[in-house]
């Protein structure tokens, strides 16, 4: 912008601009920018979120040495560099870790223990069910995996719910099929 009284548009363009966006591993390549790069943001708000991946995209981000204090328990449980609660507390009082605001949380990822946990389950479960129930399933469990916007716990729910479904349902409705109704022989139809 000018400084000229009065003009508040500028009639030219910027005079350095970008050609490529910038990249925080370009020319450093160390155990602690890949550590860094692979970090997942959880337990807070979207704008927190947004606010952490900003700083770790741009290099700004710097990783905790020590864990610090939590506002609300008094104990050395932050692990986690901008937080200022624990993520116990924060789950209790369902408030993000970072800003304290109760606002809508975004929750971590399941751990490997837990998908494998529930993976196991699902193959259990899947073994019970015929092959056209399970082929049900499967398409259902492949339209449900397109949707991102549920939580690991939701996800879990919905389909243990739709396995419960599969199982109750009768095959009465399908097995009972007499040929008589349903399939005519073929008749000669003469003109």
């Amino acid at each position: 912008m000018s400084t000229q009284k009065g003009n508040n548009t500028r009639s030219r363009p910027q005079k350095h601009q970008n050609k490529s966006s910038f990249k925080n591993s370009l020319h450093d390549t160390s155990h602690r920018t890949k550590f860094i790069n692979n970090i997942q943001v959880s337990d807070v708000c979207t704008r927190c979120k947004d606010v952490i991946e900003w700083k770790i995209k741009y290099k700004k981000y710097k990783p905790l040495t020590q864990p610090k204090k939590c506002v609300k328990c008094e104990q050395k449980t932050v692990r986690k560099a901008y937080h200022v609660m624990c993520r116990d507390c924060g789950k209790k009082l369902s408030v993000c870790t970072k800003c304290c605001q109760s606002k809508e949380i975004i929750p971590a990822p399941p751990d490997q223990e837990e998908q494998l946990k529930l993976d196991k389950e699902l193959q259990v479960l899947l073994q019970s069910l015929s092959e056209r129930k399970r082929r049900t399933f499967l398409r259902y469990m492949n339209k449900k995996e397109k949707d991102l916007g549920e939580t690991s716990e939701q996800k879990k729910d919905d389909l243990v719910k739709k396995l419960n479904e599969l199982n109750v349902k009768d095959d009465s409705e399908f097995g009972d099929l007499d040929d008589d109704d349903d399939y005519n022989d073929e008749e000669d139809v003469s003109d």
